[in-house]
């Protein structure tokens, strides 16, 4: 398909040519809709590769969580294409200094990525290609009418427009299949056959005659996102077969597995947040108590609640713990201290430094091959190291019992605002597989925050430490002193 060597840059347009609107022969994409019949025949970089796939994954993803959240039409444009400005970028063939081919490329290379990484059993395939045609619908209706209308007429949907004779033969028929009771003044037809708009007879807004579906200009989008729909999935089972050849690929083969796993919590791992930074300020042994009451989600409270009670934590829950505290500010020094004195009279300070001390260091980048490793993301608590019976690390959302994950929500997050009456919604979502959003929920819940809003701009939680720091500045930003109380010397 493509290689992954270093990249030859393509031949394009001179600086002198740059921006030129009345001229697009320059321009190796002419359109920003694409139905991705072509696969990308050039090279690109491990780095474009990985990267590119991860920022079209985090604009699928959020499509997705969006529909369990559910988000009026109107509100998934807002959220899908602020995600699309901010990570995946398609300005029209007006846009004048903008690199169109560089941005049109971005988007080829990173569908085909993810056909590879979601082809592998029917479960990913259906979720890719909901999100895939719900991305295709959003920039469909919202690409310029003109740039729209020439992108349609390069391709061939099988429609046929209805003559005047025959309209005026079926116009009560048509009207009575019509979904608005006034006829509409010059309004086209198009006869299809009727497999390509399933949608549209499914809802009765469509006269069917011999096969044919009569499609009013107004319903003819439908037309066009079903046959992008089939058009993907008849691909997808393509890649699927093919697939095979890239078993040997050591390079290629762990990111796709990364990336299949995407739509699990919102966010491809690491690949996405390799490395977060404690935000500027360092925190106490001391101050983690009330942190955790505060600010902790689910996971890590729990986690801060065993080691209270139990005054320890196995391995993998010492690794997830620790990496977090780490990552929100506690330094090595502190870090020692807390987990020395959470321990308690437990352990003995002899035990304590032989088989404690070297690994909290360790984890801070002090010892061993001296890594400096980052906290794990939801991603990687949810899929990687799953907690036995006795262990406390993992996603409260995918690891405990119903009742158990009843019970824990409301014992922790009922002085906070959440109530019983909010449990059928968290359930609902976490039967559907949708921790992320289940987890999202709650935040919104507990911090007064409308559905919907995640922890702002419609930002779902993907990251326990993104989750910690958004909930600190919510607090700071509540009880900061208004400028009246403020005392001027």
């Amino acid at each position: 398909m493509f290689s992954t060597r270093d990249r030859k840059p393509l031949d394009q347009r001179t600086d002198s040519h740059f921006g030129q609107v009345d001229d697009l022969a320059y321009l190796k994409y002419r359109h920003r809709l694409n139905f991705y019949d072509e696969p990308p025949l050039f090279d690109v970089t491990l780095e474009e590769f990985e990267t590119w796939a991860i920022d079209r994954l985090r604009i699928l993803a959020e499509i997705e969580s969006s529909a369990a959240r559910n988000r009026t039409l109107e509100e998934l444009k807002s959220v899908t294409t602020a995600q699309c400005n901010k990570y995946l970028p398609l300005n029209s063939n007006s846009a004048i200094g903008i690199d169109r081919d560089s941005e049109r490329k971005k988007d080829h290379v990173s569908h085909f990525v993810l056909r590879l990484a979601f082809c592998r059993s029917e479960e990913l395939r259906a979720r890719f290609v909901k999100a895939e045609t719900t991305l295709f619908r959003i920039r469909y209706e919202l690409d310029d009418t003109q740039e729209r209308e020439t992108f349609l007429s390069t391709r061939d949907f099988g429609w046929k427009a209805v003559d005047e004779e025959e309209r005026e033969k079926y116009s009560k028929e048509l009207r009575n299949a019509s979904s608005t009771t006034k006829e509409v003044p010059g309004e086209r037809y198009y006869k299809v056959h009727w497999t390509k708009v399933p949608d549209l007879i499914e809802k009765r807004r469509v006269f069917l005659k011999e096969g044919y579906a009569y499609v009013p200009s107004r319903e003819q989008s439908s037309i066009v996102f079903q046959a992008f729909q089939n058009h993907l999935n008849a691909a997808l089972q393509m890649t699927a077969r093919a697939l095979p050849r890239l078993e040997e690929d050591t390079r290629v083969l762990p990111i796709l597995n990364h990336l299949s796993q995407g739509f699990l919590s919102g966010v491809p791992s690491e690949y996405a947040d390799p490395n977060f930074e404690a935000n500027g300020e360092e925190i106490t042994a001391e101050m983690v108590d009330d942190l955790s009451r505060k600010h902790f989600p689910m996971c890590m409270r729990n986690l801060h609640d065993n080691l209270r009670k139990d005054h320890h934590l196995k391995h993998y829950g010492r690794l997830q713990y620790g990496l977090f505290l780490k990552v929100l500010g506690l330094s090595i020094n502190e870090a020692l201290v807390f987990w020395r004195q959470s321990f308690g009279a437990s352990i003995t300070e002899d035990k304590f430094n032989k088989e404690y001390r070297y690994n909290i260091r360790h984890s801070y980048g002090l010892e061993g091959k001296r890594a400096n490793y980052p906290a794990k993301s939801c991603q990687r608590i949810l899929t990687n190291d799953q907690p036995g019976p006795q262990d406390s690390h993992g996603c409260p959302y995918r690891h405990f019992s119903v009742d158990n994950l009843q019970a824990a929500l409301l014992s922790t997050y009922g002085s906070q605002g959440f109530t019983s009456a909010d449990m059928p919604e968290i359930l609902h979502a976490v039967n559907g597989g949708h921790y992320h959003v289940a987890c999202t929920r709650v935040f919104e819940i507990t911090h007064g925050i409308p559905k919907g809003q995640g922890m702002g701009d419609g930002e779902s939680v993907t990251h326990p430490n993104r989750y910690a720091a958004r909930s600190r500045e919510l607090w700071k930003e509540k009880h900061a002193p208004k400028d009246d109380q403020m005392i001027v010397d």
